[in-house]
């Protein structure tokens, strides 16, 4: 008997503690999600011969998309009219792409996303830069232990925004906010080109 009113006595403790309130409102989903920006299994290395593995989406490499090549980026052994690794792959962007490849192993890359018309943000920044008359901001995660070393970038282009993201934990081409705002230049000086 005393066991049972002292196992009563313990749900009813328990059930007491399970009712916390956390008090605070909804956050919405950052705009760019820069946790996880790559699918496993989906890069191709430059450096081969052969020719990459067509992307998962129908279609042809979108405009902006089109202005950034490999040989833009500092991996080595790439030929600039090697496509995207993928592209047209989040909807809720109207231009996506990603160049990525392994180096020693490890995943390596770059992913654009563009949005006419309206300016994509990053909600926790580390800082900004003046690009060539652009406000470039970043955060840089290369000491977040959750996520693998990135930088994500996002600034105002051809009327709407680009976020660009690297990924790479390699070390061997720089930090990666560096190797983001050469990208941003990259593109900055393409934004007019056709």
């Amino acid at each position: 008997m005393r066991r049972l009113v002292l196992l009563l006595a313990v749900l009813v403790l328990a059930s007491g503690c399970a009712r916390a309130t956390v008090e605070g409102s909804p956050v919405a989903q950052a705009p760019l999600d820069v946790t996880s920006p790559f699918d496993q299994g989906s890069s191709t290395d430059p450096s081969t011969s052969e020719e990459p593995e067509p992307s998962p989406i129908d279609g042809q490499v979108t405009p902006v998309c089109a202005k950034l090549k490999w040989t833009d980026l500092p991996y080595p052994g790439a030929k600039a009219d090697t496509p995207p690794t993928q592209y047209t792959y989040d909807s809720s962007f109207d231009e996506s792409c990603r160049w990525t490849t392994k180096i020693d192993g490890v995943e390596v890359g770059v992913s654009l996303r563009y949005r006419a018309g309206k300016a994509i943000t990053i909600e926790r920044t580390t800082g900004d830069w003046d690009v060539k008359g652009h406000k470039v901001t970043y955060l840089d995660r290369s000491d977040e232990q959750e996520v693998e070393p990135s930088c994500v970038l996002a600034l105002p282009y051809e009327g709407g925004g680009l976020g660009i993201i690297i990924i790479d934990s390699t070390g061997k081409f720089g930090t990666v906010c560096d190797q983001g705002r050469k990208v941003a230049e990259v593109m900055i000086e393409r934004e007019n080109a056709n």
